[in-house]
């Protein structure tokens, strides 16, 4: 890995990248532009003009620009299931491929639903670090370690910018827990700043030239990320990013941020700088320079994408294309880890087994985590979905086992009927102060979010929902809806409940997207339809979000007879060949918003597997879950497969895997704890004073691991396969060169009887460095396939700049450095040594 410089301006800031004469000549052209913008458009391009979009300035043919949220998916400018999006796997299950060929490929895939949706940036890659497990949006990161998650990270955005669309890496920096995010005062060292948290930044911008870089909410050693020097010193001055710096939406709070690197305020049109910075650079307090150098990264960025007429787009037409659906299949499998197996898999279809396949993720399954990044996809393959279709439905039986849902649950769109259209969904009214109706629409789920678009929020006062409701079986049911204010339910003209929700927590996407429910009890009768009809009460609303409503109408799961449910699952299992179990979490377990409080899994899960287990011993788990969670059953169990949110063909990428059509191509990105108590870097709770302090410095993730000499359920880096491997020599130059690079070259074969892969994995260690070292760190990896019986040779280039560390500047500490080679951080059979060539010295 490189560091790169870039010129520098006589104020101190960066310059445009002109390398060359057509840069020299673009820079002139956006120039150009610059010169006919008043102080007040030149401003106004710095604000977002709504939700997703920024200012079109028709004078000098700059067209709006659509940005959308999306790491594993592209939402577009509505959250609309009437327009859906590919569900991709999470970037947990991506990382876990330990491939930067399928992050590319996901990245490419991105791009072109990103021009499919007139999206010309992509939101992501999400690329903090898996600090602790409690973090709860992990499953939107890649791992806890910084070289892995360089490496995916900058695929990740060669493979959108290649198809013509702008990518972001987020959250910028030490953005890697929820808890307080936007007051949360991060303090930590330099050393573990530069050799952690922004070498997992650095490679995007230095190899990849990623066109944006997104700050983040929190402090870094007492400056906001909108306002921190950060901003400028390495990203502009180091690593010579001449991208656009957008903030996380709202992250932006005062004029003086305008003084700092930080380019675009999201979202608009409103926000704190406006006529406030126009007046602040007339007074003095803003260098119109700075505001120019802000302007002219902003009209660069809409060259590249095509949004400035006179221009050539980077790429107009996205040339690296693929069946989405198929990629998103192959990603799942790439990623499924399998931790545990007895012999019991692969399953053989033609043998006809009986399978019981449990959990109420199994038919719910999660194949994304909640918040900003939700996209709505057009239909899910869930595991019993992906079971029935290959072992065939009469020999497949379903028990919920236990509940893990909490609060509302839409309801199924096959069991609703429109009541103005006849066809399937809703009915939804704006409705005026007089009743009058502003707005409608047909809607086809009754999970809604209207998150720009045009619906007239703000100059409604009530909104109506209306379906007609056909239960599939008779009972009593707890009807209700989720949302933020004062709300009520109606069936068959009847009111039956009135509520105030009130927000819990302080963040805002957390109480817009997860907000707490309110149900009634409604006796059922199966094919008897229900008119239901909620109100909400819309006049009231103010604040970051007044604009945009999120509410979800549905039923509340059935928890009254726990016992019941474990026992039903557990005769299915007895009467079966095989119980197929899918454990996991909830959206209000895993979620954009706030950290988890507890690795354990929700509800009465861990009781089922233990029951089942018992019942039947070819008992295989198959883990739903975005990040780590505890697995007191791993022992009992005969195989354990961790699928993480696997998109939206999760359960035929499962069903590939538990038939043996493709090999379990995943290895754990993120250590897999025992009990929660080893953990050794756990907190994400700021102190009384608003600061979280990584006083663990350097030693995150396996490296603490190491550090404290703890046992964990499962190491950083292992995953099985169905076939066996040995690794036979390596072969390493003796000296390497600071700056340079190392090929290290490692003899393995596949020893088993069919193909298969595996991730060799390259670990640096220094036991005698006059600085504190991890006990090993992660150097280089790369995925290796081979037929059965085959002999190859993996090749893997060291930058030696990852052997040296961080005191103002780089230090190349001279002498040997064992090189350890191996599938996982503690089974590492081969080793090397190398040394650096240099007395010791800064660089």
């Amino acid at each position: 890995m490189s560091i790169a410089t870039s010129p520098s301006t006589t104020d101190g800031t960066t310059a445009l990248n002109t390398t060359t004469a057509e840069h020299l000549s673009t820079e002139a052209r956006l120039a150009s532009l610059l010169a006919e913008l008043t102080l007040q458009e030149k401003v106004q391009l710095l604000t977002g003009r709504d939700f997703w979009t920024t200012w079109p300035m028709a004078k000098i043919g700059l067209r709006r620009m659509l940005v959308s949220d999306g790491p594993t998916g592209v939402r577009g400018e509505v959250w609309d299931e009437r327009h859906p999006s590919m569900n991709f796997p999470s970037a947990a299950a991506i990382s876990s491929s330990w491939d930067p060929a399928m992050a590319d490929r996901l990245g490419a895939a991105s791009a072109v639903e990103a021009r499919r949706k007139g999206v010309d940036v992509v939101l992501g890659p999400t690329i903090n670090l898996h600090r602790s497990p409690l973090g709860g949006r992990h499953f939107e990161a890649f791992s806890e370690d910084p070289v892995l998650t360089a490496e995916l990270a900058a695929a990740y955005v060669s493979g959108v910018q290649r198809n013509g669309v702008g990518a972001t890496p987020k959250h910028y920096v030490a953005n890697d827990s929820e808890t307080d995010r936007f007051t949360v005062d991060v303090r930590v060292g330099e050393r573990p700043l530069r050799e952690l948290y922004l070498l997992a930044f650095e490679k995007a911008i230095v190899e990849s030239k990623a066109w944006l870089v997104m700050s983040a909410y929190n402090s870094i050693n007492g400056a906001t990320a909108t306002e921190n020097e950060l901003l400028e010193t390495p990203l502009n001055s180091e690593w010579g990013f001449d991208g656009v710096v957008i903030s996380d939406w709202t992250a932006v709070r005062s004029i003086n941020s305008a003084n700092h690197s930080q380019d675009l305020v999201m979202p608009g049109p409103a926000g704190p700088w406006g006529e406030a910075l126009v007046a602040a650079v007339t007074a003095g307090e803003v260098a119109e320079a700075s505001i120019d150098r802000k302007v002219l990264r902003i009209l660069q960025l809409a060259a590249r994408v095509g949004a400035l007429e006179g221009f050539d787009a980077v790429q107009a037409e996205p040339l690296d294309r693929e069946d989405p659906i198929a990629f998103a299949r192959e990603a799942s499998a790439a990623g499924t880890v399998m931790v545990k197996n007895d012999g019991v898999l692969p399953l053989d279809p033609a043998a006809a087994p009986r399978i019981a396949v449990i959990g109420h993720n199994a038919r719910y399954a999660r194949t994304q985590g909640g918040g900003s990044a939700t996209v709505v996809p057009e239909r899910i393959v869930t595991p019993l979905d992906g079971i029935r279709s290959a072992f065939g439905v009469d020999k497949v039986s379903y028990s919920v086992g236990a509940v893990v849902q909490e609060g509302i649950a839409e309801l199924p769109l096959e069991q609703l009927a429109n009541p103005v259209s006849g066809g399937p969904g809703l009915r939804v009214r704006f409705l005026g102060a007089g009743g009058e109706e502003l707005f409608a629409e047909d809607r086809r789920s009754t999970a809604l979010v209207w998150f720009g678009g045009d619906a007239p929020i703000l100059s409604s006062a009530l909104v109506q929902f209306r379906t007609i409701y056909t239960p599939e079986e008779t009972g009593t049911i707890r009807l209700g809806f989720s949302t933020v204010g004062t709300g009520r339910i109606f069936v068959d003209g009847v009111l039956r409940r009135e509520a105030t929700i009130v927000a819990t927590g302080t963040d805002l996407g957390a109480a817009f997207l997860a907000p707490p429910s309110a149900s009634v009890e409604v006796a059922a009768v199966a094919g008897v339809p229900l008119d239901v009809v909620v109100e909400l009460d819309t006049s009231d609303r103010t604040g970051a979000l007044a604009n945009a409503l999120s509410i979800t109408i549905g039923i509340e799961a059935d928890n009254s007879s726990p016992e019941a449910l474990i026992a039903e699952a557990v005769a299915a299992a007895r009467g079966a060949d095989v119980a197929v179990v899918v454990v996991g979490t909830n959206s209000r377990v895993e979620s954009e918003g706030y950290d988890r409080t507890s690795l354990d899994l929700p509800g009465l899960q861990d009781r089922l597997v233990h029951a089942v287990a018992a019942a039947n011993p070819r008992t295989i788990v198959v883990v739903n879950s975005g990040a780590p969670v505890l697995m007191p059953w791993r022992g009992e169990v005969a195989a354990t497969l961790i699928g993480y949110f696997g998109g939206q063909e999760f359960g035929r990428a499962l069903t590939d895997i538990l038939t043996g059509a493709v090999e379990p191509g995943g290895r754990l990105p993120t250590t897999w704890p025992a009990t929660q108590e080893d953990v050794p870097v756990i907190n994400v709770t700021p102190a009384a004073d608003g600061t979280l302090v990584y006083d663990e410095g350097i030693h995150i993730g396996y490296r603490a691991w190491l550090k404290a000499g703890a046992t964990p359920a499962y190491e950083f880096g292992f995953g099985l396969g169905y076939t066996q491997w040995t690794l036979d020599s390596v072969d390493a130059p003796a000296v390497a060169e600071p700056g340079g690079t190392s090929a290290v070259v490692v003899a393995l074969a596949n020893t088993g009887a069919r193909s298969g892969k595996t991730v060799v994995q390259v670990y640096a260690e220094r036991a005698d460095s006059a600085v504190d070292r991890p006990v090993r760190w992660l150097v280089a990896s790369t995925p290796v396939w081979a037929a059965a019986g085959e002999t190859t040779t993996a090749v893997l280039d060291i930058p030696t700049r990852l052997l040296a560390y961080w005191d103002n500047g780089w230090v190349y500490e001279p002498g040997g450095y064992t090189l350890r080679i191996g599938t996982s951080v503690t089974e590492l059979p081969l080793k090397t040594t190398i040394s650096i060539s240099t007395q010791e010295g800064t660089l």
